[in-house]
């Protein structure tokens, strides 16, 4: 079963929600899912981009009181 590690990017701003995905995301096993939190409005453009760009896949993008939820699944 895969886990889901949460990252938190709150109050920190562009690239830094990216920063710690991509830290995070090379310390994960293929298969993790990483659901980046955070409050900076560029990150709901700016990791999807990444994502798409370095072939993992996006599972969901959604905004909850502020804060943007990214999830995304490590492919390789």
């Amino acid at each position: 079963m895969p886990e889901r590690k949460i990252v938190d990017a709150k109050n920190t701003f562009c690239p830094g929600p990216l920063m710690e995905l991509i830290a995070n995301m090379k310390q994960a096993e293929v298969g993790d899912e990483l659901e980046v939190l955070s409050t900076d409005e560029g990150s709901a453009n700016d990791i999807p981009e990444w994502i798409n760009k370095v072939g993992h896949e996006m599972l969901e993008s959604f905004q909850d009181e502020g804060v943007w939820h990214i999830v995304v699944r490590k492919i390789k």
